[in-house]
């Protein structure tokens, strides 16, 4: 599944909520101010502040994203993540914390390779999927 320009600004453009589940299927659902597109498949997520989240992923792999746009169809984003420490992505997500006026140093770049897309406003396509 693709994210066209309208699902990628959605993600860019505000706090998104992230809900991961642990390896016994308890969810965890937490806002993220840094959460941008990096292409139509993919997002990079910062870790700056994450534990349950984080130790969720470690273990379970899988991730949900909702958008909170409400002047434009929210949407539901499913997928997988890779976690890195170091390399390109971390550095990216470095810079991003850096160039913020809070000054934050990431522990990790999570990034989201995005497998399904849902729509989530209100009405009758609620829930529906996104192909």
């Amino acid at each position: 599944m693709s994210m066209t320009n309208e699902m990628m600004e959605a993600v860019e453009k505000d706090l998104v909520f992230v809900a991961t589940a642990n390896t016994e299927g308890i969810p965890n659902v937490v806002p993220i101010g840094f959460a941008r597109p990096l292409d139509e498949n993919t997002i990079l997520i910062a870790d700056n502040y994450m534990k349950k989240t984080r130790e969720n992923l470690e273990g379970n792999p899988k991730i949900s994203i909702v958008t909170k746009d409400s002047t434009k169809c929210p949407y539901q984003f499913k997928g997988s993540v890779e976690i890195f420490t170091d390399g390109k992505y971390f550095e990216t997500v470095t810079e991003w914390g850096q160039n913020a006026m809070t000054k934050l140093s990431p522990k990790a770049a999570i990034l989201m390779k995005v497998e399904e897309v849902y729509s989530i406003q209100p009405g009758p396509d609620a829930g529906k999927k996104i192909d």
